[in-house]
């Protein structure tokens, strides 16, 4: 494998140099179910001129340079160094044995009209041994699973398969994206917090680790950046993020930003914006998915609750605007509905407060597609590490905000959850890899 760039910590002083995006890039994604083999399918129908890929914003998205008189708005896919479509190679786990045509089929997010054009590229595409505890994922079976040995031994397993992939896929440079269910909740332990009790831990079988821990480990020791799209303690563990700053590599999370959430980060904004009070927001949803089966188990529940209820709080901040907004109630309630298969409904009512407190309400009623929302954020997410990582960029990557529920942060900081703060500080970042002036938009001309 051919890595570029320094390892060292960059300054705002000094801008990275980028090395080029030559050769295969390989996307590794534990779990290979919806969304991982919506992605996968997505970015095969766009490489055959079949779809265009709408929600990425490294395919679609503009980024203005300059002043607004310029009149410089290159795509972003033009103006920074990311890996082409057509240099794409795809690799997973999952503890079913399908292939990734016969997973999408299962899945029923694509019509089986397209799929049949994509037939022969997905069907190539067949799932390694998962590892797998019953003890973080309770609802759920499968056949192909790693023996259950050492956690220690399931890691240098999955060091191997990584080794193979790039072995049989001639990749130069290679990312993990975590596809698979999200985890029962755990709060960080002692084991997770330095990399040497870490390993240790992996050596004696401490219950406290998690597959997707021994995932992120793997994917870091053996020079890949790693992100984590599900709500669950992964890499956000102190030992984890220890070994990626060690190795010299980015790692960003946790949990896709897809429907309702993504909601809220755009109207709880507006309503701060306006000095507008909350009472309580009371949000739904309803989806019949392995996601939606997954979380009726109340442990993998909490990981999702926790990440859905945070935005509000910080958004808010009722520490500064306790006459708005200190004693909101907020709920959020999933339930898994089978008719309703991938496309959830996300229904939320928002009872506001405005002048002379004088109530009204919000409702808002989002029948979106779980994994049609997600697919483009695997896309930029791979595209954007990959980046990072040939720019020298090591440890937790705040600018991938924009994409996650739960944003990492660094030690003693707060997540930005404001959907266009994020996105100011996504593309003042990419400003800032190519020399060009951070966008303020003071106006004072």
């Amino acid at each position: 494998m051919r890595y570029l760039g320094s390892q060292h910590t960059l300054s705002m002083e000094k801008n990275p140099s980028l090395a080029p995006a030559e050769g295969k890039l390989g996307i590794l994604v534990p779990g290979l179910g919806a969304v991982a083999t919506t992605f996968i399918a997505g970015v095969e129908a766009v490489k055959r001129g079949l779809a265009i890929p709408i929600g990425s914003l490294t395919q679609m998205a503009r980024i203005r340079l300059g002043k607004r008189t310029d009149g410089r708005n290159p795509r972003i896919g033009e103006f920074v160094p990311l890996a082409q479509l057509k240099d794409l190679v795809f690799g997973g786990w999952d503890i079913f044995e399908e292939n990734a045509f016969e997973s999408a089929r299962k899945a029923a997010v694509l019509d089986d009209s397209l799929l049949s054009q994509l037939k022969e590229p997905l069907s190539n595409i067949r799932p390694m041994k998962a590892v797998f505890d019953s003890e973080f994922v309770r609802t759920i079976r499968g056949p192909n699973q790693m023996p259950q040995r050492l956690k220690k031994e399931q890691a240098e397993a999955v060091m191997d398969d990584i080794a193979g992939f790039e072995e049989r896929t001639g990749a130069e440079r290679m990312v993990m994206i975590w596809c698979g269910s999200t985890e029962v909740y755990h709060a960080s332990a002692a084991v997770h917090q330095s990399l040497r009790d870490f390993e240790c831990g992996l050596a004696t079988n401490h219950p406290d680790i998690s597959p997707s821990q021994i995932y992120a480990y793997a994917a870091l020791r053996s020079g890949v950046p790693y992100a984590n799209g599900a709500p669950h303690l992964t890499v956000d563990a102190p030992a984890l993020v220890e070994l990626a700053r060690e190795r010299g590599l980015p790692i960003a999370g946790k949990d896709f930003k897809t429907g309702q959430t993504l909601m809220k980060t755009v109207i709880s904004p507006a309503l701060k914006a306006r000095m507008l009070g909350l009472s309580g927001w009371f949000s739904t949803n309803i989806l019949g998915n392995r996601d939606g089966e997954v979380l009726q188990d109340p442990g993998s529940f909490k990981s999702k609750e926790t990440t859905k209820l945070a935005a509000l709080d910080q958004i808010l901040q009722a520490d500064l605007y306790p006459e708005l907004y200190r004693d909101f109630f907020h709920k959020v309630c999933i339930n898994y509905y089978p008719p309703r298969g991938d496309a959830k409904e996300g229904w939320d009512n928002i009872d506001i407060f405005g002048w002379l407190g004088y109530p009204m309400q919000i409702k808002v009623n989002f029948l979106c597609r779980d994994s049609i929302l997600a697919a483009p954020l695997v896309l930029d997410l791979a595209l954007l590490l990959d980046l990072a990582r040939r720019a020298g960029m090591r440890g937790i990557q705040e600018w991938l905000s924009f994409y996650f529920k739960a944003p990492m942060t660094g030690p003693g900081l707060y997540p930005e959850h404001d959907l266009f703060i994020q996105l100011m500080k996504l593309k003042n970042t990419l400003r800032w890899m190519r020399g060009e002036d951070l966008i303020t938009h003071l106006g004072l001309d």
